[in-house]
């Protein structure tokens, strides 16, 4: 028999439903992540009222003061975040996550989240979430996110909220021993889910870098590849 109840409006029902159609559906089985996700309320951090469009795959902004942000999908992140294999004794730094839902998710997982925004309505808002939401462990500070937060470190983890053309190297210069930086990069004529999602880790002085998945995200502020002059 066809089931017609209406859908649920709870939050934790959306929550649920997300968990379940789109972040287990794409290979996410770490049980902390999908516990960070089942509990984080996304609609606090977006001015979305409608559950149905804050708990989607859809693509999202969020704005402050003029400047807004494109977000990574709820899978896209769940996966950067499980591939980056962040636990208690972490030090994270979370590079352009706009009103803070990386910083909140990161920070059921982590010892510590550095928030980095380069526009201090962000910033603010993401302090504002957080002390709304009791995170201690999250602080806000703002800055240009290709130069990340160097007073604050060395960091274990560097979580990147969108492709990248170019730009990585100051972030490379801050992380720890063994630490690891996950994002997607974008190489020229990439569209779409061509992108690649990246890890890249530390070892010794060198960084490497391995392939992830195939993703679509936004290139993210400050990390666009510069117009090459042609003769």
């Amino acid at each position: 028999m066809l089931d017609f109840s209406p859908v649920s409006t709870q939050p934790a029902d959306r929550r649920k439903t997300m968990v379940d159609c789109q972040l287990r559906t794409f290979e996410v089985t770490d049980l902390g992540v999908l516990d960070a996700f089942m509990t984080t309320p996304r609609e606090a951090f977006m001015a979305a009222t409608d559950l149905a469009v804050v708990y989607s795959d859809a693509a999202q902004t969020v704005s402050s003061d003029g400047h807004s942000r494109a977000l990574l999908t709820p899978m896209v992140l769940a996966r950067l975040i499980q591939a980056a294999d962040v636990d208690m004794g972490c030090r994270v730094l979370d590079v352009g996550g706009g009103a803070g839902y990386s910083a909140a998710l990161l920070a059921q997982l982590a010892g510590s989240v550095v928030a980095l925004e380069c526009h201090p309505g962000f910033s603010a808002a993401i302090a504002a979430n957080a002390q709304a939401l009791g995170l201690e462990s999250v602080r806000s500070v703002t800055g240009p996110l290709t130069q990340g937060a160097a007073g604050e470190g060395p960091f274990d983890v560097i979580l990147v909220n969108g492709a990248v053309e170019e730009g990585l190297e100051t972030l490379f210069t801050q992380m720890a021993p063994g630490g690891r930086l996950v994002c997607v990069m974008r190489s020229p004529g990439q569209v779409g889910r061509s992108a690649k999602a990246v890890r890249f880790d530390r070892v010794g002085s060198d960084v490497s870098s391995r392939f992830l998945f195939d993703a679509a995200a936004p290139v993210l502020e400050g990390f666009v590849r510069k117009a090459q002059f042609q003769f």
